[in-house]
C-alpha cells in the first residue's frame, strides 16, 4: 500500500497518507455501488407489476447467519481502517532517532527560522534529503498554521506551547509551505519554503555558514539580487510597493524622502537609514506604524542587506 499512487509525494510517509485515502475511497465506493445496485435490482424485481393487486410479500421472520456476516464484514473493514491510520499517523508522530531539528516562529506574517546551530533564515527551510526533520513550532501572537502539502502533513503554532511534526523527505527540492489558519489582513501572504537539498550540498551550505550565493551568483545584478530577497525574507507582507497601505510603511518612493519617526524628529531615508531599519527596526520606529518588525540582522547576511537596500532604491 505505501507505493500506491503517491500523487507528488516528497517523502514514503506522504505515500502512505496518500495510500490510506485511496484505500478509503476503494472500499466505500465498492460498499455504495453494491448497496446501491442491490436496491435498484429489488426495487425493479419486486415492483407491483398489476395495478391494484394486493401483491403480500413472505413473512421472513430472519436470517441469523445473513445478520451476523453483514454485522461482521462492516466490523472488520473499519478494524482494518483503524489499524492502518494508526499506523500512518503514529509514522509521523514520533521523532525518528538522529532527526535533524529546526525551530519555527510563526508571526504576523512571515516564518523564522532557527537551527541547533544558531543559524537563522526568514521563510526558507533547508534540510538534508535522506534524514528525517523534527520541527519545533511555536507562534508570538496569534494562531498560525505550520502546511506541508507535498508531505501531506500540517500543525497548528500555538502562542505560549510548542508543537512538533516529523518529516522524512526523500526527494531534492523545493516545497511550498502555506499558513492554513487566518491570522489577519496578510495571511494570505505568509508563505515559505522548505527546500530538500542532496545530502553533500547540504553539508557545504552548513560549512559556508547557511548562506546562499544567490540565484544569478556574481553576474546577478545586486537591485535584481534585492528584490529576491526582499520578497523571499517576507518583507511583502507587511509593507506595499504598490495598492493599499499595509502596516508597514510603503516601499515605493520611501528612498530620498523624509520621513517622521517617533520622537517628533525626521530624517532622510538614505542607504544608512534603510540598512539600520532592516538590521535594528527599533532604532528609528516611523511615526504613525507598530514597532513590530523583527530584526534581520543574525537572518539576513550583510551582502544580502546591501542588496535589499539597492532595490529599494529603485522604488522610485
Amino acid at each position: 500500500m505505501d507505493n500506491v499512487l503517491a500523487f507528488g509525494a516528497a517523502s514514503s510517509q506522504a505515500g502512505r497518507v496518500d495510500a490510506l485515502f485511496v484505500m478509503i475511497a476503494v472500499i466505500g465506493g465498492f460498499f455504495f455501488f453494491l448497496t446501491q445496485g442491490m436496491l435498484i435490482y429489488f426495487a425493479v424485481k419486486y415492483r407491483r407489476r398489476v395495478p391494484g393487486r394486493d401483491n403480500d410479500t413472505p413473512a421472513i421472520t430472519g436470517n441469523p447467519l445473513l445478520e451476523f456476516l453483514w454485522v461482521l464484514i462492516p466490523t472488520l473493514v473499519v478494524v482494518a481502517i483503524i489499524y492502518y491510520g494508526w499506523r500512518v499517523y503514529t509514522d509521523q508522530r514520533i521523532p525518528a532517532a538522529g532527526a535533524t531539528e529546526v525551530h519555527v516562529n510563526g508571526r504576523q506574517w512571515m516564518y523564522e527560522i532557527r537551527y541547533p546551530d544558531g543559524r537563522t533564515a526568514i521563510n526558507e527551510i533547508r534540510v538534508p534529503a535522506g534524514r528525517p526533520v523534527k520541527f519545533i513550532l511555536s507562534a508570538t501572537d496569534v494562531l498560525h498554521g505550520f502546511y506541508l502539502p507535498d508531505f501531506r502533513v500540517k500543525m497548528d503554532m500555538i502562542p505560549g506551547r510548542a508543537t512538533t511534526l516529523m518529516v522524512e523527505p526523500d526527494r531534492p527540492g523545493s516545497y511550498q509551505i502555506y499558513c492554513t489558519v487566518y491570522c489577519g489582513t496578510g495571511h494570505s501572504n505568509m508563505l515559505a519554503k522548505l527546500i530538500v537539498m542532496p545530502p553533500r550540498e547540504y553539508a557545504e551550505w552548513v560549512e559556508r555558514g547557511g548562506r546562499e550565493g544567490g540565484e544569478g551568483g556574481e553576474r546577478e545584478p545586486l537591485a535584481v539580487r534585492g528584490e529576491r530577497i526582499v520578497k523571499g525574507a517576507g518583507c511583502l507582507n507587511c509593507h506595499a510597493i504598490e495598492g493599499k497601505e499595509k502596516i508597514g510603511p510603503n516601499f515605493r518612493g520611501l528612498y530620498g524622502s523624509k520621513v517622521p519617526i517617533e520622537g517628533g524628529q525626521s530624517v532622510t531615508a538614505d542607504e544608512e537609514f534603510l540598512r539600520e531599519s532592516i538590521e535594528d527596526p527599533g532604532a528609528k520606529v516611523v511615526k504613525g506604524y507598530p514597532n513590530v518588525m523583527p530584526t534581520f540582522k543574525t537572518s539576513m547576511p550583510p551582502d544580502d542587506v546591501r542588496a535589499a537596500v539597492e532595490y529599494l532604491k529603485t522604488l522610485k
